[in-house]
This record gives structure tokens, sequence and C-alpha cells, in this order.
């Protein structure tokens, strides 16, 4: 029997996960960093905390199956995407602290980018649209505002990486300085048509070529192996990368034109692949690398983010302390039949898709003597459900494609009334996988392909198999009235930051 490995470092923990050769999970280990706060709107992670709990996980989750390094086949990453580590090339070492993507601090350089790339130049070369989301202009804040990362720029000493090149190069001992194109896709630098780094844009924002990693597939290439000395004592070949969510959809067995995954996490992301056609969005979408195996022809997907989707509930557990468990949360929204006309927006880091209005701060709207905590507990849920249809219909009026189900996975699909309420609001089936944690199954899959413990994406979609289902039931002037009501609290929050203010 074979078994592939997988790190999903995530923005609030890592996980290493262990799978046998029928994508079955065997061991799993997960740790939480901290969350730092340095300013409002600003996020950090301490990538040296990230490594250690990335050692931790890989330890236990290997005595857990009885296992040692050198039993793996491979191993894959996916991680959180767009944050970005300023790392020493030689040593690995964190130079800074991770700039992580729910960060609004780079917004006063694209509005100067702004003036010299306009927006739609920008789409055609890269898929994406200007947001303090994507890695450039955490980069360039870096360069311009801390000496001795700017040192290190010009001495070349340092990489900019994501979370996926940072680990493939300590785990590596820095043999392999290297992300692939799903993750290089997010730095809004590489060119969407060839995979490969933009050099105009690379002189229009004075990011020099030698600070960025090597940008290399998904799967179907070893890119190094694993230093003996490290967590795995043992040299394992480092085999699959995947951002996190094109990690899910690969997880979900999406390798068709027109399927589509929402992934509910600290954020929430749809995605629906496009297949090895470029596809534009005109309503708040961006076009993002799904994968590449090997030499194959690049496979793209449309995407809609949600900043905040699990992150809401742990918010209120642990900044409200409303509930004391996710689970305590779900049973209060189940307790009553609807948000007792409660809605609420999340707009912590302003709105991403389809919107994209960084001045947008949250609201609780529609609030009266009548509502009580259990109302404001299904609001909560219902928040991601709302936001998760706002993509839904954007892709399907950019794709033309019809999305006749929903695969879902996460965490938050534990929670019977959000994807109740989320079959009710789209109107199509959600269907819930075997193994939720697709993510890491997405790494494994990625790996597992590169060193032939799997033939073919073919018998990948063979292991898919369903769990659970929820089907529409609420009527049409029900649904139209609720999505009146938070298109009307959405309003709300828009405007409420001036460019450069802080609250």
């Amino acid at each position: 029997m074979g078994y592939v490995g997988a790190i999903d470092q995530g923005t609030t923990s890592t996980r290493f996960m262990i799978f046998d050769d029928k994508g079955c999970a065997v061991s799993s280990a997960q740790i939480e960093h901290r969350q730092i706060y340095p300013r409002p709107g600003w996020v950090e992670h301490d990538a040296e905390e990230i490594w250690e709990n990335t050692c931790k996980v890989i330890r236990s989750a290997l005595e857990g199956a009885g296992l040692s390094g050198s039993d793996l086949s491979a191993i894959g990453i996916t991680n959180q995407r767009e944050t970005i580590v300023p790392y020493d090339r030689t040593t690995g070492k964190p130079v800074h602290n991770a700039i992580v993507w729910q960060d609004l601090r780079g917004e006063a350089y694209l509005a100067e980018l702004s003036q010299v790339l306009p927006e739609e130049e920008l789409r055609k070369r890269t898929g994406l649209l200007y947001s303090p989301y994507f890695s450039a202009s955490k980069i360039r804040w870096l360069l311009d505002n801390v000496p001795r990362v700017r040192k290190a720029a010009e001495s070349r000493s340092i990489v900019f990486g994501t979370m996926d090149s940072y680990l493939a190069a300590r785990l590596t001992g820095c043999r392999a300085i290297v992300t692939d194109v799903t993750n290089a896709s997010r730095y809004m630098l590489m060119d969407i048509s060839t995979g490969e780094w933009d050099p105009w844009l690379l002189s229009t924002t004075g990011i020099d070529r030698s600070l960025l990693p090597d940008i290399v597939s998904s799967s179907g290439v070893i890119f190094g192996y694993t230093d003996p000395s490290g967590p795995l004592g043992a040299e394992v070949p480092v085999a699959g990368m995947l951002g996190d969510q094109q990690a899910a959809l690969f997880g979900q067995a999406c390798f068709s034109r027109g399927e589509s995954k929402c992934t509910y996490g600290t954020g929430c992301f749809m995605l629906t692949n496009t297949g090895e056609d470029l596809c534009f969005s005109s309503h708040g979408l961006i076009t993002t690398a799904a994968y590449r195996i090997g030499d194959g022809k690049m496979h793209y997907a449309l995407e809609g983010s949600v900043a905040v989707a699990g992150s809401l509930v742990q918010w209120v557990r642990d900044q409200l302390k409303m509930v004391s468990s996710p689970k305590e949360l779900d049973a209060l929204a189940a307790s009553v039949p609807d948000n007792g006309g409660v809605y609420i927006v999340p707009a912590f880091s302003g709105l991403f898709a389809p919107y994209w209005r960084s001045d947008a701060r949250g609201v609780i709207a529609g609030l009266t003597g009548y509502a009580t905590r259990a109302h404001i507990c299904r609001a909560v849920l219902e928040a991601t459900a709302f936001q998760a249809n706002d993509i839904f219909s954007a892709m399907e009026m950019d794709s033309g494609i019809k999305v006749t189900s929903l695969k879902v996975d996460g965490g938050m699909t534990n929670s019977i009334p959000l994807m109740a309420f989320q079959a009710d609001i789209m109107r199509v089936p959600v269907i819930r996988p075997q193994i939720v944690e697709t993510t890491c199954l997405g790494a494994c899959y990625a790996a597992g392909l590169t060193v032939s413990l799997w033939d073919s994406t073919d018998t990948l979609r063979g292991y898919w198999k369903e769990q659970m289902r929820w089907l529409p039931t609420m009527g049409g002037k029900e649904r139209e009235n609720k999505i009146g009501f938070w298109k009307k609290a959405v309003s709300r929050t828009l405007g409420w930051m001036s460019a450069g203010e802080e609250s």
C-alpha cells in the first residue's frame, strides 16, 4: 500500500494529513497559529511559528499512523494564497512576518499603479482586478517600508514567496525555490496566458525577477526532496503544489469544464472550471489558473472570493463571547425558523467578489426588539450563504454555464442550517462529499499523480463519493424577498472608509 502526505497551511492553522492509495484518510494532525493585527486592516503571521507547527503536525500525524517519513511515496503542499513571506534564499528563514491575504496596507500603492496601468489591461494580463488582496502590493509595501527587507532585496538574498514556496524551501533545505502556477497567478505579476512572470509588470512595479520563485506545474514534476534532518526524517519527493482553493477543486474531482465547488473555511471561495479556455469576467469575478499537470496545457477557473465566512463564526465566539463553540452557534441558529429580520454583512476587510470595495465595513442591519441571540446566530450563517450566492449568480452570467449542482467542502459544511439555506438561496442541490477536507486531498492527488501512485485524473474521479445533499425547498417569493434585504444591507456598508483613512 502506498501513502501520500499533504501539508495544508491555512489562514488560522496548519494541518498534515496522510492518505492511502485509495484516497482515504489515514491520519491527521492540526495546530492553530497566532493572528497578528499591528493596525486596523493589517494582518500578519509569524512564519517561523508556522514552520515549527508544520514540523510538529508532520511528526504527530506520522506517529498517529504508525508510519515513518520513508513510508510516504510523496508529499504535496497546499496553502493560503496571496500571503507573502520574505525569506532568506540560503537558510529559508523569514526576514519579516508574513503579510496575510486579508491585509489592506497595499491600497495606496495600487491607487498609484492604476494611474499607469488601467484595470482592464491588468485583467487581460493577469486575470485579476486591483485589490490589496493580491501579493504584488504586499511585496511593494515591504520593499518601500522595511529597511532590512530592502537591503536583502538589493543583495538578491531574499525571496518573496507564498506559503507553498516558503514551506518547500524549508523542507528541502532551500534546494527548491518554486511556486506553482495556481499560486503564481495570485501575485498580480504572472501572465495568465503563458503561466510565466510578466516582464512588463515586473518592470512597472519595480519587483525584480530574481526576488521571485520559479513557476512550476501543480503536478507531474518533482520539485525537490525533503532534507533527512527535517521533520520527515527521510528524502521524500515534494511532488504536488496547489493554492488551497485550486486544491479543493482538484480534490472534488472537478476536472471537466463547468464543474464547480465552493469551499467554506476562514473565507468562502467558489471556483468553476472553464477548461483550457481563458474566460474573463464582467461581473466582478477573477480568472485564475486552476492547475497544470506536467507539460500539459493550463486549465483555468473563474473564481469568486469572500473574505469572511468561518472567521465570522470565530469572531462571534472569541470577540463577542456570544457562543462557546461553532456547534452552539449552529444549534441556536437551528432553533429559529428565520433570521428575525437581521442581516449581517461581515465586511471586516472590505468586500471581495463581486463588489471589490475595500472602503466597505461590516454592518448588522434590521435589528428590532424582537431579535434574539438565536436570530443573530442564524444571520451569521446566512451571511456566508448570501455572499456565496452573489458569486454564484455572477459565475453563471460570466461563464454562460448553467450550474446544476454545487459541490461543497470545508469545515462550515458541517452546519446543517447553513447548507440547507445555501440550497434554498441558490436553488440548486448542494452536495457534500465523504471527505470534506478536500484541500488536503487535492494536494495528495497532485503528488500521487506525479509519482504514479495513480495513473490519471479519471482514476481520481472514481474515488469521489457523495455523503449528503440538500435540495431547495424555499418558495420563489420568499427567496427574492430575502435577497432584496441582503442587497439593501450590503448597500449600507459601502463608502464607510475613505482612502488612507483609519477607523
